[in-house]
């Protein structure tokens, strides 16, 4: 019963739950055997909390904490996982950062309080890089996490722990987040679905970089109904966060019933030869959004202008990270890792000229985006400019033959959708020839989750690669480069 538990999607556990087929007990014995089993191999919940666990259970199960049960998105007790740079009252949590190993916080992240509420159960933090800084998830408190499609192989980052709890069956829905791919990035290693919502759709709650865009909250999971399911428990309105509006009318699983298909559909590989990515990660993902046809629509090879928004994105990123680390780096510097130094010290050589331009070219490839939204209904790029490489490597070396400079080297794929504010999802699409998960990148119109979500579905349905999950590590070889 504990291996038919873990194997149900979310939707399904959900609904055994609702019909007291099975109780929030049962799926927390379920999912601590299963962490048991997978953990030594992939090390993607390194800390646990199944003690507090079980207290929440009892009381939803005597009738408590049960006010939000007729909202969208209630889980009735379904065991997630919360990725470790949020706080989770009473359960260690660390940044992934040597300077926080101890930290144990009195008190939850407002999203955290919200997921509780709507009847999620913590059973574990997932591993994340340090600060959340990375496309490849290690840090020096809890080490590196592995990907269970080869265990010699990154799973990605930052919410590279959350991807491999969700893809392993650890878990049924992981919480993340996303600045330039940290939800979309791992999904696409690990062939699972991430969300990078709008801004504002769901509660970042607690940061100093409270007014800008470029970090969201989101939902992971193994399917699309999933994604839905959870990002309902996540979305509304949040006193802590100034760019929060309310949740839809009409929730995303009520949307996803009435699924309908895009009608013309761009597609591209590196936007114009902009962006370096993979050879054969091209070929696949090309043939992969060659599927939209079966549904009706037009395909076409098309993207926006990117100009120069790698340089934009970059100067944005520095000034983020000197609001998030700038005073971190005066009292503890010894302790932070070289890429969060590197990326601080980059803002803090910048000049108001340069954030000045940044912000203009931001401006103008928004109005750029909108104008091609006008033509097409979904945007499909890469999921990831390479798949996933040795997990010893801080980022891979070369994409395509060419060499990487800085860890951010292969996230313009991603980052460049950041900077337009639109909701993208990665969806997993197949495998190239060494085994390792491919996916694509879809991207909606803003504020556009729910005809995002459907044509996502209707993706799904005509693949099934989800039909794999959960898998059981394997272990496996670096392929050559």
């Amino acid at each position: 019963m504990s291996d038919e538990m873990i194997r149900m999607t979310a939707t399904e556990a959900v609904a055994c739950l609702q019909s007291r087929e099975i109780s929030p007990l049962d799926l927390i014995d379920a999912a601590e055997r299963r962490i048991a089993t997978v953990e030594p191999a992939v090390n993607a919940l390194p800390t646990l909390c199944f003690d507090r666990a079980r207290e929440h259970a009892r009381r939803l199960m005597a009738g408590g904490r049960r006010d939000a049960e007729t909202e969208p998105g209630w889980l009735g007790g379904l065991p997630v996982s919360i990725k470790d740079l949020m706080d989770v009252a009473g359960v260690r949590t660390t940044y992934g950062s040597p300077i926080h190993k101890d930290h144990v916080p009195t008190a939850s992240h407002p999203l955290v309080e919200r997921i509780e509420r709507k009847g999620g159960i913590v059973v574990a933090k997932s591993n994340t890089p340090e600060f959340g800084a990375g496309g490849s998830t290690f840090n020096e408190v809890f080490g590196k996490t592995r990907n269970p499609w080869n265990t010699a192989l990154t799973c990605g980052g930052s919410t590279g722990g959350g991807a491999v709890s969700v893809a392993t069956g650890e878990v049924w829905l992981a919480h993340g987040s996303d600045h330039a791919g940290s939800l979309r990035r791992p999904a696409t290693y690990c062939s699972v679905v991430g969300l990078r919502p709008s801004p504002g759709r769901v509660s970042r709650g607690t940061p100093n970089n409270l007014f800008s865009p470029l970090s969201v909250e989101g939902p992971m999971a193994r399917n699309v109904a999933d994604i839905a399911l959870f990002l309902d428990t996540l979305a509304g309105l949040c006193p802590h966060d100034p760019l929060t509006f309310e949740a839809p009318a009409v929730s995303f699983v009520e949307a996803l019933q009435r699924p309908t298909a895009p009608k013309r559909v761009a597609f591209t590989a590196d936007y114009g030869g902009k962006i370096t990515v993979e050879r054969e990660t091209r070929e696949i993902c090309a043939a992969a959004a060659r599927r939209f046809e079966a549904l009706g629509a037009v395909v076409e090879e098309a993207s926006p202008d990117l100009a120069e928004l790698e340089r934009a994105f970059m100067i944005l990123r520095g000034q983020h990270f000197v609001v998030a680390h700038g005073e971190r780096l005066k009292t503890h510097r010894d302790l932070i890792k070289p890429d969060i130094i590197w990326n601080t010290e980059a803002g803090l050589k910048q000049k108001p000229e340069d954030l000045a331009w940044a912000e203009r070219e931001r401006a103008a490839f928004f109005r750029r985006m909108a104008t091609f939204f006008q033509t097409y209904d979904l945007l499909v790029t890469p999921g990831a400019a390479t798949p996933a490489f040795d997990v010893d490597l801080r980022h891979p070396a070369t994409i395509d033959g060419e060499p990487l400079t800085n860890y951010m080297g292969a996230s313009m794929v991603n980052a460049a959708i950041t900077l337009s504010s639109q909701p993208a999802i990665a969806v997993p699409c197949g495998f190239d020839r060494f085994g390792r998960p491919v996916g694509l990148q879809l991207v909606g119109r803003p504020r556009g989750e729910a005809a995002l979500l459907q044509v996502a579905w209707l993706f799904e349905q005509a693949t099934r690669i989800d039909k794999q999950l959960p898998i059981d590590p394997r272990p496996g070889a670096v392929p050559p480069s």
